[in-house]
This record gives C-alpha cells, structure tokens and sequence, in this order.
C-alpha cells in the first residue's frame, strides 16, 4: 500500500504497535516507509530503548533527563554492544548474517532456580554447551565453591534489575562470556566477584556490591550500565577494555585501578571494542565555545573574544561582570587619556608653574610675554631625546603593542589546540588500556589509580564527592576528556613519578586541594580546561614537575591560580588566569616555570608573585586590573621578567624586595595606581602595600609505590640563554602614567636602574630613599613626571650617569646623598637642574644643565663634593645660573662653562656633540657595559628604523 494513502499520523500511529523485527521489515519496502520508520524516533524508538531490560536510559548516569539526538541511533548502538561477545569464531570473510545464523543453531535456553531445570549455576554450566543462554530465575543464587566458566555462554536474570543476586566467585576460562541483569555479591570465601586471564567478558545492566573485578591481560572486558556499590575493578596489563555509563558508588580504595603497560598479547575483542570506543567517541558532542567564561578583556576595554558588553562570568550561582564598574570605565578611559595627555599636561603644568613661582624674584613677569620667553629660551632637545617622540607617539605604541599581545593571546579551543600540537593529537585519538566513557564516580575515597606504566583514557565522566578523582603514577599516561571533577576532599588530579598524559576540556572546581596537583618528574599536558573555584590552588606543580599548561581558564581559586614551588617547572603559556583570592600565578621555594602569553587580571594578590629562590621566565603575559600589585618579587626571588605588559593594578606595577634578584627588561608598566617599579627593602617598609604569598598550601611528600622520588639533581639545568646575574636589573622597561612615582627606591642591595623611559608618572620619576649600597642610574630618559626627575635621599649611594632628565614639574635631581652625577642632560625641568641639600657629597662633572626658570646648579646647607666641568645653559634672564651658597668648606667648584646665548642659532647647536642623552657610546643599537659588567641587551631587534639625527636610542624605540 502506498504511503500517501492514509495521513502520517495515522501511519505512525499504526507502525507503533510493531515489535522490533517488523520494523525493520517495514523499512526495507522502500525509501518512503524507511522515512516513516525514522519518523517514529520520539514514540516507538524511544519506548523500546527504555523498555528493553538489558541497558537503561542511554545519558544514564550523568544527565539521565536529557534525551539522546536519537533515540533509534542509541538503541542501535546498545544492541550491537550487546552481540560483541558472539563475534569470537566469526570466520573475517564470512558475513555477520551467515555468522549469527550458524550460531544460532542449536542454541538452548537453560532455567536455573525454583521450577528451573538445574538448581545452581554450576550445575547448569555443566550440562551447557557453547553459546547457550543461562536464565536465573527471580531469587538468591548462591555458590559454595568457586565456579568454573569453561564454555563460552550468556547468564541472564529473569525480571527486573534486583530481582535476581547472585553470590558466588567466578573464574573464566572460556574465550567470551556475557552477564546481564544480575545482581553479584562476593561469597563468604572471598571478595572476587568474577575474574578472567584470557577471555572477555562482557557485562550488562549488573549490580556490582562490596566486591571486585579481575582481569588480566590477554583477558578484556565491556562493561555497561552497570551499578558499583563499595565495589572495584582491577585491570592489569590489560590491552584494552571499555567502560560506559557506569556508577561507582562508596569505594573504599579506588573505584578502578588500571595497572601496567597494555600487553602486546591482544585478546581477540580488542579490534571490535576499538570500533565501538570510536563510534561512542564520534557521537558525543563538543562542547560549545561560547558557553565558556573567558577573560575577554584587553588594555583599552575591547573586548578580546566578544563585546564586552556579552562578557560573563559564572562564579557559583551568580553573574558578575568581568572587570568592577570602577575598573572597566578607567580601562575605557586610557585611550583617551593617552590620546589627550599631551595637551591636558601642558596645561595643567602651565597653571602649577605659575604657583610655584608665585614667591621667586621673577614673579612680576607678566603671564603675557610667559610664552615668548619659553621660546626663546627653550632647548630644541626634543629633536634628539625621548620627549618629543613620545608626545607624537606614546598611545599609539602601546596601543599597538598590546592590540598585538591580545591577537596573540586569544584563548584557544581544544580543536585549535589539537591541530597544532600533533602531540595532543596523538593522545586524545588514542586507545589502549582502560577506556573509561560517561561515568559517575561519587561517594567514595578514589575514582581512578593508575601506577606502573598502566594507561587509561576517561570522557565526558562525572567524578564528585571522592577523597581524589584520579591518581596516575609510575610513568603512567591519563587522557581525560571533558569529564567534571568537583568536591573533592583533597586534589582532583594527581600526577606523580615521570607520569603524563593529556587533561583537556575538563570542568575541575569546588575541590579542597589543588585542582591539578603534577610533581616528582611528571610531564602532562593540560590544555582547554576550566580550574576554578578551589578552596586552595588552581594548579600545583611541585617537586621537579613539569607539564604544558595551556590555554586554559583559572578562576576563582582562593590561592594562587598557578602554584610552582620546589624545582616545579612548567609551560604555562596562553591561559586566562583572572578573579583569583590569592596571587595569579605563585613561584617559590626554587620554582621555576617558562610562564609566556597568559592574561593575568583581576586577582586579589599580586599578578605574579615570586619569592624563596623562585627563578621562573615570564615573557609578553598582559598583567593588568589586579586589586593589588601586578608583579610581586619578594624575599630571594629571581628570574627574567621580559616583554610584559603590567597595567591598570591598583597597587604598583612591579613591588620587588631589595633581597630579590630580577631581571626585568622591556616591560611596559602603565597605569598603575602606586609606583610604577618599588623597591623595598623589608615587608614593613611597604606599608599597606605589601601583597600576599601565592598560598599556604600543603605539599607533604607522600610514599608513591616503589619507584621512590626522583632525584632533584638529575634535573636539567637552566636554558643557555639565561644569564645570571649579581645585581637586580630593570632595563629597557616603558615606565609611565603611573599614580605616584616611576620607579620608588628603598633598597638595602645594589640596584641598577638602566636604559628605561621614566615618563609622565603622577609623582617624581625616580625615588631613591634608602640605598645604603650602590644604586645605579644610567641611559634613561626621565621627563614629564609630575614632581622631580630624580630625588635622593640621605646616607642613599647613587651614580647617575648618561641620562637624559627633561620637562619634570619640579627640580631635574634632587640630592641628600652620595655619589656620581655625570654626563647627564639635565634640561627643561622647572625648577633647578640639580639641587644638592642637607649634607650631600656629590661629585658632579660633565653635566649639560639648563633650568628655564630656576638655577642651574643649586648647592644649600651643608652639601659638598666636586663640581666641575658642566655646561650650563642660562634659562630666563636676571637669574643666576649657578648658586654656589653651601657652608661646606670642602666644595670644590671649578671649571664650570656657563653659557648665555642671544642668537636661536647658537641655541639650536647645544646639544649636538654628543647628541642628546641618553645614548650609548659607539652607535645606538650596540650594546653597553655598564660600572660593573653587567649586560645592556641589544634592542636591535625591537625597533623598526635607525635612530635619525643621532637621536638617542629611545628616539628608535618609540
């Protein structure tokens, strides 16, 4: 009959009450009833998956309210799971129609219990032959001796799930077996339930109860909707055995322990149970971008993956947007506030000028002819320095720079991830070992343990309410897969002892200890997860652990997002890491790490916290709209700190401890409330600004299995290209619009401050108030600050030599102390050039000095020391250039060249030979050995051009 003779409805209405073998017939008449039996996916389909005994609801016990894509394509799948133990004598070139029908001949149907042919199992198994079907009638079966499987059969009990228990302990010697519908529970001689060391076996819809499963390599076993309570499965060099929509309940130890490297010695099934893993793999869904939170935030309040108005968080039950109010209108205002600085600046100094000199002598000078004389008087050194360039450009720069570091530092998918890193690739397509496919584990004191070379693969499971979720040991290799791991009593993953694998697009959060704990040599890489939510650390890495931690999202732990201590040495590249109640990322205790390309932001703690021998790489991470410092280098840290942007904190830019050892170059540190760099010589010293360590977190060493620790000394040494160094190092760092001063100095160690561009901060440029050991202060450019260039404080040791010092509110240096002021361009600030106070013991020699409208030179109260041999410009006119009024007998002034210029002509040749500073000697690009040897890297390769007009080297950064 044709199809369009009656309405669908009516049709599928009809079909509905077909068995199974009907409707396959059905949909063989042609392509039109095919079409009608598909239509019936939501009605007939779904009633004969739910109504068939042998499995259960296909997202049990996950989501088991959610509905399959397809309820036919499920049912399908369970039916042919369920016909794999038959495959075992299938002749490869016969067809699976031929081999099904010769199995099926002579098949018998044997009744075990009350009103059953044979009154217990063994008695029935000795009677069977090959392939016959064993039905347990609705009771108690129990087995006084252990039973021998010597025949390949099906045992299946009758009625529902429950009705049937069986308590016996079964050793199988066959090479296939198939259990379903039966409830195991151990007998009173031993807690094996069932085991087998060469054949598979295959279990359906069973109950598992306080016993265990053994099986042992050739041997390989499918295990489905299948119930554990307080019970385990143990696998020992097992090639491969596969694990679906399984419940473990109430472990007492591990709920499954996978033991060995997977035998070469392959069961027979193994080829059939790899087609069904990669058929599951294959319907299970990816999960949706989008639905990620992501820190989507860049420098200027773009967002990096979406508008930020659509940027969430989901933090527990609740929604808070990704940057505060306050912090989110001052990011949407840099922009224009780098944009407008220039102008804004000028006037808002014009009007300060004129305050500050309200009380001089030359204050009846009208504001009319203010301009004319500026003119007149003014050096052209921006042609050469640091200051006009940076007037035109500044924005612009760090725009660009940090647009670029955002391009660069988008967070990737999983599918990204794994096209270019082969690697990965490798291990998320592998199958070997124990395949472990949406699970629950719950209630119990471990989920998996794997030790001794074992291998296992875990997707799309639920791990909860566990002592540990996964332990994986000994040169093991985890592959876990968008599985969920959450409240767990101690660490959700643990890797120890050269263990390794792939931790990729799982939800790990709410758990004691660390999300992911990796030491003692273990190597995995943890890509596209979700670590959040930690009562301690994100991530640990302790003990000579290693790992590639990638493009994942850290959130909302409440200690250090990322936490390396104790010869830990990671990758940590392209993660988001923000929101944090602790320290982004922490290195201590001799940690070390190659963290690059991460967005830091919005951690309560410092962004970066170093401290105790911590000596880690951190290379272009954006730092920024942290709630207190956005790098912290505390007691004994150390390490390169190169290319990063460290922006917008609300505490400084970089707080460091003069016992710190650091390398920090070409960083821009902008925006942020405090200083830009401080340095401290005690905790105390910084007052209400002394950031938190990365945590308290507790990393007792426990025994591993027999392998013992790995030897701390055969771990690799440093990169070549790490040079170490003696003397904390800031270089080639971009220090500016930072809400007090540049760079705040109050240090008890040598310091040398070299090749920075100090510039526009809300207060002085450089502080040194404490330096009872050289500070150093060379080929910087310090201009546009709002107080004084440099200030030096008593009993403080300074040698600043070749800096170029310009358009500071208040006096270029102001100097209580001791030390080298020589072959500096001190022009254009507004008050003195250089001012010595108090008892300061300086040696000032070789300076170019012109102060618009204050004194050259400035020499009051007790000062003494040497000034020879400075040019110094005259400013306004009817001011002296020089004030030699200290009451020091011991001040030597001698062979001082004071120039007044009439003619633009003459003013425009000043400062040409040499050019203005700062430069180094020799070329621009070359480069520099400071005082004490130390290296002053090559920025060759960081600059686009030459440097024109023999400009200084800062005119070809910016």
């Amino acid at each position: 009959m044709e199809v369009s003779g009656l309405p669908v409805e009516l049709w599928q209405l009809i079909l509905s009450y077909l068995c199974l073998p009907d409707l396959g017939r059905c949909s063989l008449v042609c392509r039109a009833w095919y079409e009608l039996v598909l239509s019936l996916d939501k009605t007939r389909w779904r009633q004969l998956c739910l109504g068939c005994l042998e499995h259960r609801h296909p997202n049990w016990p996950n989501q088991p309210g959610v509905e399959p894509q397809s309820w036919r394509e499920a049912f399908k799948q369970h039916y042919l799971a369920s016909k794999t133990w038959t495959k075992n004598t299938q002749d490869p070139e016969s067809s699976n129609c031929l081999s099904l029908f010769r199995r099926r001949k002579g098949r018998r149907r044997l009744c075990i219990g009350a009103g059953g042919e044979f009154g217990t199992l063994r008695a029935a198994l000795a009677a069977a032959s090959s392939y016959d079907c064993l039905v347990l009638l609705p009771g108690v079966h129990e087995e006084q001796g252990e039973v021998l499987l010597k025949v390949p059969v099906e045992v299946v009990g009758q009625g529902k799930l429950g009705d049937v228990a069986l308590l016996a302990s079964i050793d199988q010697h066959c090479p296939t077996a198939r259990l379903c519908n039966v409830v195991f529970m151990p007998a009173h001689f031993t807690s094996v339930l069932y085991k087998t060391t060469s054949g598979y076996v295959q279990f359906d819809n069973c109950n598992f109860e306080s016993g265990q499963l053994q099986i042992h390599a050739p041997g390989a076993c499918q295990v489905k909707f299948c119930t554990f309570s307080q019970s385990s499965i143990h696998l020992r060099n097992v090639a491969l055995c596969v694990l679906e929509n399984c419940e473990f309940i109430g472990s007492e130890n591990a709920s499954v322990t996978v033991e060995g490297c997977p035998s070469s010695d392959r069961n027979w099934a193994c080829k059939h149970l790899a087609a069904l893993a990669k058929s599951g793999a294959a319907s299970m869904q990816e999960p949706d971008p989008a639905d990620c939170p992501v820190a989507k935030q860049n420098s200027w309040g773009e967002s990096l993956l979406a508008p930020m108005g659509r940027c969430e968080i989901v933090v527990g039950e609740e929604r808070s947007s990704f940057l505060s109010g306050v912090s989110a209108q001052a990011l949407l205002g840099l922009a224009q506030e780098d944009t407008e600085f220039g102008d804004n600046l000028w006037a808002a100094k014009e009007e300060e000028y004129l305050a500050l000199d309200s009380n001089s002598s030359d204050s009846d000078l009208g504001s009319d002819n203010e301009e004319d004389a500026q003119a007149v008087y003014k050096l052209p050194y921006q042609a050469h320095s640091l200051s006009h360039t940076l007037a035109d450009t500044d924005s612009r720069l760090q725009g660009n720079r940090l647009h670029a570091l955002q391009r660069d530092l988008k967070l990737k998918s999983l599918q990204q991830e794994l096209q270019q890193d082969k690697e990965a690739q490798s291990l998320a397509k592998s199958l070997q070992g124990c395949i472990i496919r949406q699970c629950l584990f719950r209630d119990g004191k471990g989920g998996i343990f794997i030790f001794s070379r074992g291998q296992a693969k875990l997707e799309g499971s639920i791990f909860r309410d566990l002592t540990y979720a996964v332990r994986c040991i000994q040169n093991s290799k985890v592959i876990m897969l968008r599985n969920d791991i959450h409240h767990c009593k101690a660490s959700g993953i643990f890797l120890r002892l050269s263990a390794g694998g792939l931790i990729a697009d799982n939800n790990i959060h709410s758990n004691c200890e660390a999300g992911v704990d990796i030491r003692k040599g273990a190597n995995p890489l943890v890509l596209c997860n979700k670590i959040h939510s930690g009562l301690r650390s994100g991530i640990v890495v302790v003990g000579n652990g290693k790992g590639i931690i990638r493009s994942n999202q850290i959130y909302g732990n409440k200690e250090a997002g990322i936490y390396i201590l104790y010869n830990g040495n990671p990758a940590v590249s392209g993660n988001h890491i923000f929101q944090g109640l602790a320290a982004g990322v922490a290195v201590n205790e001799n940690g070390r790490g190659q963290i690059t390309g991460n967005i830091i932001c919005e951690n309560q703690w410092g962004g970066v916290d170093i401290r105790h021998g911590g000596n880690p790489t951190l290379r272009n991470n954006l730092i920024f709209c942290g709630y207190s410092d956005g790098m912290v280098v505390g007691e004994r840290g150390k390490g390169l700190i190169e290319g990063n942007a460290i922006y917008g904190n609300k505490g400084c830019g970089v707080w460091m401890m003069s016992s710190s050892l650091p390398h920090l170059i070409n960083n821009q540190i902008s925006h942020n409330s405090i200083y830009g760099v401080a340095v401290f010589c005690h905790k105390d010293d910084a007052g209400n600004y002394s950031p938190g360590q990365g945590g308290s977190e507790s990393f007792q060493e426990e025994t591993e299995g027999a392998s013992g620790e790995n030897n701390p000394d055969s771990e690799e040494e440093y990169p070549a290209a790490r040079h170490p160094i003696s003397v904390a190092l800031v270089e080639l760092n971009r220090i500016n619009h930072n809400g007090a001063a540049g760079l705040h100095v109050k240090s008890s160690e040598a310091l040398n401050i070299i090749a920075n561009v100090i510039h526009a901060n809300h207060d002085g440029g450089v502080a040194v108030l404490q330096s009872s050991q050289l500070t150093r202060i060379a080929n910087n450019s310090i201009s546009c600050n709002s107080r004084g260039g440099v200030l030096v404080e008593a009993k403080c040791q300074v040698e600043l030599r070749g800096n170029g010092i310009y358009e500071n509110s208040s006096h270029g240096i102001v100097s209580k102390g001791e030390g080298v002021i020589t072959e500096n361009d001190i022009i254009g600030n507004h008050r003195c050039g250089i001012q010595l106070l108090q008892a300061a013991d300086m040696k000032v020699t070789k300076n170019r000095i012109q102060s618009f409208r204050d004194y050259g030179i400035a020499l009051f109260d007790e000062a003494k020391g040497l000034v020879q041999e400075n040019l110094i410009f005259q400013g306004r006119s009817k001011k002296s250039i020089l004030r030699p009024i200290s009451n020091a007998e011991d001040c030597d002034i001698q062979n001082n060249m004071l120039l007044t210029f009439k003619k633009r002509f003459d003013m425009e040749c000043m400062l040409i030979n040499p050019p203005a500073r700062p430069h180094i000697e020799g070329g621009a690009l070359g480069s520099c050995t400071v005082a004490d040897g130390q290296r002053v890297s090559s920025i060759t390769s960081r600059v686009d051009g030459g440097c024109h007009n023999h400009g200084s080297i800062f005119c070809t950064i910016l």
